[in-house]
C-alpha cells in the first residue's frame, strides 16, 4: 500500500507492506522513491556548502558540485540513514504498530539514481488481556515488635561493641578465634584458600558453614583438619561445589566481653538526651519500619508471582535482551567495574530473570490502566519524610531528595506500586499467618 506522509517541507511516499513472521515478530518492507532520495541529498548537501571551509573558496560560497565531489559518499550515508528511520517510524504510525525495541535492516538496496529498498524487521508488544485478579491469594504475615525482640535488638548492638580477653579453654560460640588456615583440592592448594592471623568470630556466620563449624571446640595452639564442601552456587566458578579439606591452626580464643545497656552506652550511638530509654525507642521504631517493608515485600512478591501465574504471554526479545544487558551491567557495578560500557553481551546468564521483569512490567502496565489508579502527591509526601529518618540528617537529606528529579521519580514509582498493591488487595483473598519477629526476618539465618 502507499503511506503517504510528510515532515519539514517535504512529503516522503513509500510503499509500505507488512507480514508476521511469528508471535511478535513482523517484516516490514519499505520504498522510498529515488526522486525523494535525491531530493534530501541535494538539501543535505545545499546545507553544508554554506557551513563547509574548503581552500580556495570564500566561506558560504563553495559550489554544491565541490562539496559533492569531497562529501557526497558520508552525506548520502547520513542522509540514507536517516530516511531508512523515518520511513519505518512513520510506515510503523500509519499501519498502527508500535515496535519494541529497535528494528534489524535487512536487504538494504542503495543505488544512485534507484529507489530506497530494505526491510525493517521487529518485534511488537504482545496483547495483553489481564487475567486473575480475583482469585489471587495472599499469606500476609502478621507480627508485633515485643519487648524481647527490642531486648535481643539492643544484645545485638552491645555484641557490636565488644571487647575481646584471651581465656584458655575451647572455643565455643560468640568467641573470637585467630588463625592460620590452607586449603587443598585432591591435595593441591588452590588461589585464596590460605589466611594468616585471620580473625573468626564464631556464630557471626561470616565463614563458609563447614569451615567455621571445624573450629568450635579448637583451644591456642591446636591445629587440625577440617573437611569443607564449597557450595554449588559458590562465587568461584574453580570452587563451587567441590570439596577441600582446610588445615586449621588456633593462635588464641579469645570470649568477648560486652558493654552494659546503660545511659553511657547509648551516647556512642548518636542519643544526646534520653538515655537508653530513647535508644531502645528508636530502635523499637527502625525494627518496625524494617518489619512494614519485610512484609510490603513478601505480599508484593505473592501479588505478582500470582499475576504472572495468571497471565501467560509472549514477550519481546528485544526487551528481554536489553533488560539482560542492564542487570548485568548493574551487577558489574556492585562488583567495582566502573567502566561496564565494554562488557559482552549478557548471554543466558540474566535471562529467566529478565524475561520475568519484562514479562511484569508489560502485565502492570495493563493493571494500571484496569484500576485507574493514579499518582496520590500527599504520599508521595509522606513516603519521602518516612525515608529520610533513617538517615543520620533527615532535613539535609530531605533537601538533597527533593532536588534531585531522578530520586522524586523513584519515589514516586514506589508509591504507584504501593497504590496499585493496595487496588490488588482490596480484590485477593488474604490470609493471616502470625510469626514472631524473629521467624519473619529469620534472624538465626
Amino acid at each position: 500500500m502507499a503511506c503517504k506522509t510528510a515532515d519539514r517541507g517535504f512529503s516522503l511516499i513509500m510503499m509500505v507492506s507488512i507480514e508476521s513472521t511469528g508471535a511478535l515478530e513482523r517484516r516490514m518492507s519499505l520504498q522510498v522513491p529515488a526522486q525523494q532520495v535525491l531530493e534530501a541529498i541535494n538539501t543535505r548537501l545545499n546545507a553544508l556548502s554554506r557551513k563547509v571551509r574548503i581552500n580556495g573558496f570564500r566561506p558560504g560560497k563553495v559550489p554544491v558540485a565541490v562539496v559533492k565531489q569531497q562529501y557526497g559518499l558520508a552525506v548520502r550515508q547520513e542522509v540514507v540513514e536517516d530516511l531508512i528511520q523515518k520511513a519505518f517510524s512513520d510506515a510503523a504510525t500509519e499501519q498502527k504498530v508500535t515496535p519494541a525495541g529497535q528494528a534489524r535492516i535487512e536487504d538494504l538496496k542503495d543505488e544512485e539514481g534507484q529507489d530506497l529498498v530494505f526491510k525493517a524487521v521487529f518485534e511488537v508488544y504482545p496483547e495483553i488481556k489481564v487475567q486473575g485478579v480475583e482469585k489471587l491469594s495472599i499469606s500476609r504475615p502478621k507480627v508485633e515488635v515485643a519487648d524481647s525482640d527490642v531486648d535481643a535488638m539492643i544484645d545485638n548492638l552491645r555484641r557490636q561493641q565488644a571487647t575481646y580477653s584471651k581465656i584458655d579453654r575451647a572455643a565455643q560460640e560468640n568467641d573470637r578465634v585467630t588463625i592460620d588456615f590452607e586449603g587443598a583440592i585432591d591435595g593441591v592448594a588452590f588461589d585464596g584458600g590460605k589466611g594468616s592471623n585471620f580473625p573468626v568470630v564464631l556464630g557471626a556466620g561470616r565463614m563458609l558453614p563447614d569451615f567455621e563449624a571445624g573450629i568450635y571446640g579448637m583451644t591456642a595452639g591446636q591445629t587440625k583438619q577440617v573437611p569443607v564442601k564449597f557450595p554449588e552456587d559458590y562465587g568461584a566458578e574453580n570452587l563451587a561445589g567441590k570439596a577441600a579439606t582446610f588445615t586449621i591452626t588456633a593462635h588464641s580464643v579469645e570470649e568477648p566481653q560486652l558493654p552494659e545497656a546503660t545511659d553511657e552506652f547509648a551516647v556512642g550511638f548518636g542519643i544526646a538526651e534520653g538515655g537508653i530509654a530513647k535508644l531502645r525507642e528508636e530502635v523499637a521504631g527502625n525494627m518496625r519500619r524494617e518489619l512494614a517493608e519485610k512484609i510490603r515485600g513478601q505480599v508484593r512478591q505473592q501479588l505478582f508471582d500470582g499475576l504472572l501465574e495468571a497471565n501467560k504471554f509472549d514477550v519481546p526479545k528485544a526487551l528481554v535482551s536489553s533488560e539482560a544487558d542492564e542487570m548485568q551491567k548493574d551487577a558489574a557495578r556492585q562488583m567495582g567495574i566502573k567502566d561496564v560500557s565494554k562488557l559482552p553481551a549478557a548471554g543466558d546468564r540474566f535471562q529467566e530473570s529478565a524475561t520475568k521483569r519484562v514479562s511484569l512490567s508489560l502485565l502492570l502496565a495493563e493493571v494500571m490502566k484496569l484500576s485507574g489508579v493514579t499518582l496520590d502527591r500527599s504520599r508521595v509526601q509522606t513516603r519521602l519524610q518516612e525515608m529520610v529518618q533513617s538517615y543520620s540528617d533527615p532535613v539535609r537529606a530531605l533537601k538533597a531528595f527533593s532536588e534531585n528529579r531522578e530520586s522524586q521519580r523513584h519515589i514516586e514509582n514506589l508509591v504507584l506500586e504501593d497504590q496499585l498493591i493496595e487496588w490488588l488487595l482490596e480484590r485477593a483473598k488474604i490470609t493471616e499467618q502470625p510469626l514472631s519477629f524473629k521467624e519473619l526476618m529469620k534472624l538465626d539465618d
